[in-house]
């Protein structure tokens, strides 16, 4: 957290959810809150995701260049707990940095949404809430979990990888593969039965669907039907398995390396 990159990406991300209200200006086709809802996950998720492949990678090679990895692998420590250590530290500066993100959000939220009901008075009351602040703080949960599964997809490749460069370019390229795998299942469920049909679902398979996290316009603003607890549960059993998956095909790779 003391890194200047993690602070200045924070502050970024702060200042970038909190001009949102003049962005908003810009735009022609939403409500104002749901535009500053938007613009703040759209921010969570962008500046997230960089932070959260840097900083695993840096994380990573910072043991590796300084040579405190052979010190710290001479004790009786298995190289799995070593790169669990790397990701919980990794996980644990994204929960912090997703929380900030996220309480700045509700705050703006809550400061025009208290300046649209004076405005308008008993007629918004009466139609209830304008914005639901559990549901800011749940969608930041869920991409927390979608960075815990980039974290680990970070390592893997970290695992096998010889430079912080290489690791950032392939882990990046992974993500853009995750946001557009919905595209590969669309393509599954329009296929005929053969081969292609079988290699589009173990593609489908191999790579998270991170499409699944962005349930933002479920959430926030549907005030009748809150977003059932089996779903939330679902999509936490889900990252948590791939999280797994994709660390314990790091330390097959990690322990193959010499260090």
């Amino acid at each position: 957290m003391r890194q200047k990159f993690f602070n200045s990406l924070l502050i970024i991300s702060i200042a970038l959810v909190g001009s949102s209200t003049f962005f908003q200006q810009f735009d022609f086709g939403t409500g104002e809150l749901k535009f500053i809802t938007d613009f703040g996950f759209g921010a969570l998720f962008f500046f997230g995701s960089i932070l959260s492949i840097t900083a695993t990678t840096q994380l990573f090679f910072y043991e590796m260049e300084n040579r405190t990895a052979l010190t710290m692998l001479a004790k009786p420590v298995y190289k799995l707990e070593f790169l669990a250590g790397k990701f919980l530290g990794a996980h644990l500066l994204m929960l912090s940095f997703t929380f900030v993100i996220t309480l700045v959000l509700s705050a703006i939220l809550y400061w025009r949404d208290t300046a649209l009901v004076a405005r308008l008075g008993d007629e918004v009351i009466l139609d209830g809430p304008l914005v639901r602040y559990g549901d800011v703080f749940l969608f930041g949960f869920l991409q927390w979990m979608k960075f815990g599964i980039l974290a680990a997809m970070t390592l893997f490749v970290a695992s096998f990888s010889n430079t912080n460069l290489y690791t950032i370019i392939v882990s990046f390229f992974l993500l853009i593969i995750c946001q557009l795998q919905y595209i590969a299942r669309d393509a599954y469920s329009g296929m005929e039965a053969g081969w292609e049909r079988f290699l589009v679902l173990g593609l489908g398979l191999i790579f998270p669907n991170f499409q699944l996290f962005n349930i933002g316009d479920q959430l926030v603003f549907d005030v009748d039907q809150a977003l059932p607890l089996s779903t939330v549960l679902q999509l936490v059993g889900y990252g948590v398995i791939y999280t797994v998956a994709f660390l314990l095909l790091a330390q097959v790779n990690f322990r193959r390396r010499e260090i």
